[in-house]
């Protein structure tokens, strides 16, 4: 085999080279099976029949698996910089694009070769020698876009101003002159944050910001007065008018006025003199970031001292992607996913049970994202722009690895988070779970999704004295916060009273003088716990409506509890709003009190609603609970009912999820027929066979196709999420838990009640969907920041600002 030479053996293969088609997706940047990339050590291989990329220590792999010989060797090495060149200033919230941040990339040169297995024999490229098909292969390679990069839009700009729909026939009233300089509030003694209202010249200030800081609200206020729609920010005028802040307020946003010139000079502003000397809305936005939540949970301003090594690799951020990096980082630090993903799985196992596609199977993406975070292969000091050799660690940074194919793989099946938007990291785990449980669905005893799960069980106590008990699986304990259990109410009652003098005379409130509530997280798990009251439940026991006491508590306690803070509220008008406030959270909780005691001795379950007859008795009934909860947000009792119904009690979002789509149906008014009800919904037979197919009962297919309105995918999504379904039961878990039935938790973990905290995913920002998110994780016996593909040694742990706190159990 050696004596041949390489390029006959390039002939003999040449059936297995491919020209690829402009919808074939080509892998170049990066290795499927690990991060290696063209600046890795050993370059990238690309199969030139497949078109997948492989690092040198796996090409070998997909050599044995799929037998293609041709590769297209990738290697890039750093070119040498000569004189350092100075940094501008970013114009624009983004990064790697005209104006925004600096990307600092390093340049690199590019070498090609082919290379031919199994014996690596090489033939340079470009060269004339190279049959034909071999040449537009490696071109079409070369020229293609990369799959990675397509799904990785790097540059991501924060939305573009539009064109106000005011600005073109505004009226201008009045004769005002507006001085260049000098300017005041026309209502407060407000001298920065001014606005100036482009109808009829009046300058006001601009909104209260949500930490006390900013305008008095005088320039909206006004608007509502008269309704004079545009204004623009005084001190962002300059020769560059396109700069200039201007804010639409019936629109509600930044907007571009292409008359402002003329808009300006009808006041007396000659623009061309002026200086810019106020930040735009969007550099405020910037700035208002980086105040003191930003600083206090990235822990800005002390010196982290990085580290490297074993499970301590940082992510790259591929745009807004943070809320999954913080929270795949706690996820990894977890014996669950480390043992199945990591310790019990190898790389080559993944791939050789992986399906043709390895980018596309999330057990191989997931098994590759948790051998670069816990081998240590990636996480080393990086190499500066204009150095030669890594920097002393003190003073290093690491370069992360990019979890894109792993994005692509968890995001495939969801509308948000394919996307480069900020997303909220307590969703994104939900989903990540529910995608884990799915893709072990055929070994669930592998499935480390499940050391998260847990029962709830609702006990609900009728005025007859009668009881009811529903349960349902859970993931995360989410926890009310109770503002009125502050520790601290002295102080902020001092403090609410001076932010309002100070208010009243126009200054500032700085922002390290706001006090904020402090609440035990031990009033947080107790309000959990206790009891609360259900107006107009209807007793099956009284035929009537009264009031039921509910309590809730857990039937089995999971490995690693998960408790989500909701510091997200709705205010009056369905706006949402983050409470400004601090948990304190102790290193070690005990929820043992929290345990559920079950259907007792002595206790008599509420009656299933009375039969008036055989053939209704075993017509389903409404789950009052259910009911109670739609109809507290508005909804008609009897649409609630039917939501319930048709969603055989599935649970409070399933049937609000059935009510908003069929709100319209032309009967959603008329009364519930028993006699009919299973006629209702007719069920198509093909569909009842394709779930046979995906190997489901008959009886529970057809439940969940009935459940889910004849939608197999919402019907396979109900069976994953009702794994205890059985016909016979109709899902009725209601009052179950006096039958010998199977208990909803069987198999779940379970132990004791003492727990310690690990984990805490914390948020920066004013709401889930935009912001920052932070990861701080105890490791070795010390806390560790995990900022994107930053890593360093925590100096002060913001334990009292997460939004998600995860906690292992403590094994006596």
């Amino acid at each position: 085999m050696e004596d041949i030479n390489p390029m006959e053996l390039l002939r003999s293969n040449l059936s297995r080279v491919r020209i690829p088609e402009p919808t074939n997706r080509i892998y170049k940047q990066e290795c499927c099976l690990s991060f290696d990339s063209p600046r890795s050590e050993g370059g990238l291989f690309v199969d030139m029949n497949t078109f997948l990329a492989f690092g040198k220590d796996y090409v070998g792999w997909n050599y044995e698996k799929t037998g293609n010989p041709v590769y297209l060797h990738i290697k890039q090495t750093k070119k040498m910089v000569s004189e350092d060149r100075p940094l501008k200033k970013p114009t624009l919230l983004a990064i790697g694009v005209d104006g925004g941040f600096d990307n600092n990339e390093l340049e690199y040169e590019e070498t090609h070769k082919i290379v031919i297995l199994p014996s690596y024999a090489t033939l340079p490229f470009p060269s004339v020698e190279l049959p034909e098909k071999v040449r537009l292969a490696v071109d079409a390679i070369l020229m293609a876009e990369g799959a990675e990069r397509k799904e990785q839009v790097a540059a991501w700009t924060a939305d573009k101003k539009q064109i106000s729909a005011y600005a073109m026939d505004l009226r201008q009233i009045g004769n005002v002159v507006v001085p260049p300089s000098g300017w005041k509030c026309a209502k407060c003694d407000k001298r920065d944050n001014l606005w100036l209202n482009l109808t009829d010249g009046m300058i006001l200030c601009g909104r209260r910001n949500w930490d006390g800081t900013g305008g008095n609200n005088h320039a909206i206020e006004y608007y509502k007065e008269t309704g004079y729609p545009l204004a623009v920010k005084l001190g962002t005028i300059t020769s560059d008018l396109d700069a200039a802040d201007v804010f639409s307020y019936p629109e509600d946003d930044s907007v571009i006025d292409p008359l402002l010139a003329q808009h300006l000079a009808y006041f007396g502003i000659d623009f061309s003199s002026l200086q810019k000397t106020e930040m735009t809305t969007a550099e405020r936005e910037l700035d208002q970031n980086t105040n003191f939540d930003w600083d206090r949970i990235q822990e800005s301003g002390q010196h982290v001292e990085p580290i490297f090594g074993p499970g301590y690799t940082g992510l790259v951020n591929l745009g807004n992607s943070c809320y999954m990096a913080a929270t795949m980082q706690v996820v990894f630090s977890t014996q669950s996913f480390c043992r199945r993903y990591y310790m019990n799985q190898s790389l080559k196992m993944a791939f050789e049970t992986a399906p043709a596609d390895p980018t596309v199977d999330l057990n191989m993406q997931l098994t590759k994202l948790a051998h670069g975070l816990l081998s240590g292969k990636y996480s080393f000091p990086a190499v500066e722009k204009g150095e030669t050799t890594a920097p002393s660690v003190k003073d290093a940074k690491q370069e992360g690895i990019p979890p894109r194919m792993f994005k692509a793989v968890i995001a495939a099946s969801h509308p948000e988070f394919s996307t480069v938007r900020q997303q909220d990291a307590l969703e994104f785990f939900l989903h990540f779970l529910d995608q884990v449980e799915r893709s072990n669905a055929v070994k669930p005893e592998l499935d480390p999704s499940r050391s998260f799960k847990f029962g709830v069980e609702e006990r609900i106590l009728c005025s007859s004295g009668k009881v009811a008990y529903n349960k349902r699986l859970d993931y995360i304990l989410s926890l009310n916060i109770p503002l009125h259990e502050a520790t601290n109410k002295e102080e902020l009652e001092a403090f609410n009273k001076s932010k309002a003098e100070k208010i009243s005379e126009g200054k500032d409130v700085s922002s390290d003088e706001i006090v904020r509530p402090r609440v035990p997280l031990e009033a947080c798990l107790a309000n959990f716990a206790a009891p609360e009251e259900i107006p107009d439940f209807y007793s099956s026991a009284l035929k009537a409506k009264t009031t039921a006491i509910k309590t809730a508590g857990l039937t089995s306690f999971p490995d690693y509890l998960v408790l989500h803070m909701r510091k997200f509220v709705m205010e009056a008008g369905w706006v949402p709003k983050k409470l400004d406030v601090y948990i304190d959270v102790p290193d070690v909780i005990d929820i043992s009190h929290m345990r559920s005691k079950g259907f007792q001795p002595g206790e008599e379950l509420l009656p299933e609603a009375a039969p008036e007859g055989a053939a209704e008795s075993s017509q389903p009934v409404a789950d009052e609970a259910i009911v109670a909860q739609l109809a507290s947000m508005g909804f008609n009792q009897l649409h609630c009912q039917k939501a319930a119904i048709n969603t055989l009690n599935a649970g409070v979002e399933e049937a609000m999820n059935w009510l908003l789509s069929h709100m319209d149906d032309p009967d959603i008014d008329a009364p519930i027929s028993h006699g009919s009800q299973s006629a209702e919904i007719s069920i198509d037979q093909s569909k009842v066979d394709t779930l046979i197919s995906f190997g489901f009962q008959e009886e529970i297919a057809r439940m969940a196709l009935k459940a889910s309105g004849g939608d197999i995918e919402k019907a396979t999504d109900w069976i994953f999420n009702n794994p205890n379904a059985s016909a016979s039961s109709a899902m009725d878990t209601n009052a179950s838990s006096n039958g010998p039935s199977t208990p909803v938790d069987a198999g779940l973990p379970d132990g004791g009640g003492r727990y310690r905290l690990f984990g805490i995913v914390s948020h920066i920002g004013t709401s889930t969907q935009c912001g920052h998110y932070v990861a701080h994780i105890l490791k070795d016996g010390r806390w560790v920041i995990f900022n994107d593909d930053k890593v360093g040694a925590s100096i002060n742990t913001p334990k009292d600002m997460g939004y998600l706190y995860f906690f292992e159990r403590i094994n006596s």
